[in-house]
C-alpha cells in the first residue's frame, strides 16, 4: 500500500486534420503553439505534440485515420516544437509518432520523450532513437498498423492478462535495444470495445508489476460517450475525469489529457482530499 499521489498530467496537442476530437483545430503551427503554452500555464507536466492521427476504425470513427508521410508529419510538428522550445525552453515535451525519423527529428528540436502508440511494431527503429538520446519511450497496446480491424471484431478472453502480456513483451524487447526508460499504456480505446475498456480501468493494478510507470489516456474516448448515452467529445469532461480518477487509484501516474485545467484541479483536491490519512492501491 501506498500513499495517493496526483498523476503528472500530460497535455494533448493534436497538429493534425482528422484527430477524433479536436481534428483540424490547431493544425495551423501558430495556433497550436499557442495552445501549447496555453496547456503549460494551466498546469500540464507534459505537452504531447503529434502530427498523426491514430482515430481507430470502428462504429464509432468510421475506417479511422489515414496515414501520412514522414516528411509531412516532420513539417506539421517540428514548427510547433521549436515555438513552444523557443518561448518555454523548459517545457517537457513529447512527440507522439510511431516514426523513428520524425522522433529523432523531433528529439533534435527539442523534444525529450518519445510517445509510440505502436509499441515499436510499426518501426523498431525508434527504440534506437530513445536509446541514443536517452528519452523516456512511452508504448501503448492495441495499434498494430498491419491489423486495422474494427474494435467490435476483436475478442479477448482475458483483456488485463493479455494486454499485460504483450506490454511486458515489448517491455524487454525495448529494454534489450537499448531502451533505459520506459512507460506502459493499456490502450484505452485502441482494438477495444466498450466492455475492454471498462475492465482495463477496474483492473488497471494489475499492471503494476510490470515494474515501469504507467499511463492511462481515457479523455474523451467513445466508451465514455456511451457509458452516458451518447455524448459527444466535446461533452465528456465528466466521465474523463472519472475515468481517470480510477486509473490513478489503481497505479497510473500519468494522465494524457485534453482538458489540463480541469484536471489539474480536480487532482489537487482529489489528492487533497484522499491522501489525508487514506492510503491507496
Amino acid at each position: 500500500m501506498t500513499r495517493y499521489t496526483p498523476p503528472r498530467i500530460m497535455g494533448i496537442v493534436n497538429v493534425t486534420p482528422d484527430s477524433f476530437s479536436d481534428g483540424g483545430r490547431y493544425l495551423d503551427t501558430g495556433r497550436a503553439a499557442r495552445h501549447a503554452i496555453q496547456l503549460l500555464d494551466e498546469g500540464a507536466d507534459i505537452i504531447d505534440i503529434g502530427g498523426e492521427s491514430t482515430r481507430p476504425p470502428g462504429r464509432d470513427y468510421g475506417a479511422g485515420s489515414a496515414a501520412i508521410s514522414e516528411e509531412e508529419e516532420l513539417r506539421r510538428v517540428l514548427p510547433v516544437i521549436e515555438q513552444v522550445k523557443a518561448e518555454r525552453p523548459d517545457a517537457v515535451i513529447s512527440i507522439d509518432t510511431m516514426k523513428s525519423g520524425v522522433a529523432r527529428g523531433a528529439a533534435a528540436a527539442g523534444a525529450t520523450i518519445i510517445n509510440d502508440v505502436s509499441a515499436g511494431r510499426y518501426d523498431a527503429s525508434i527504440w534506437s532513437v530513445a536509446a541514443e538520446f536517452n528519452l523516456p519511450y512511452i508504448l501503448m497496446h492495441g495499434h498494430d498498423p498491419a491489423d486495422q480491424r474494427p474494435a467490435d471484431e476483436i475478442h479477448y478472453d482475458d483483456v488485463a492478462a493479455e494486454v499485460r502480456e504483450f506490454l511486458r513483451g515489448r517491455i524487454a524487447l525495448a529494454a534489450r535495444a537499448g531502451v533505459r526508460q520506459i512507460i506502459a499504456d493499456v490502450g484505452i480505446g485502441f482494438a477495444k470495445g466498450l466492455e475492454e475498456n471498462v475492465r482495463l480501468l477496474r483492473e488497471h493494478e494489475r499492471f503494476i508489476d510490470l515494474g515501469v510507470p504507467l499511463l492511462v489516456g481515457a479523455s474523451r474516448k467513445s466508451f465514455i460517450g456511451r457509458l452516458l448515452g451518447g455524448l459527444p467529445p466535446d461533452e465528456r469532461l465528466n466521465g474523463t475525469l472519472a475515468a481517470h480518477a480510477v486509473a490513478t487509484l489503481r497505479g497510473a501516474t500519468v494522465i494524457r489529457v485534453h482538458d489540463v485545467r480541469a484536471a489539474r484541479e480536480f487532482f489537487t483536491v482529489f489528492a487533497e482530499l484522499i491522501g489525508s490519512g487514506t492510503d491507496s492501491v
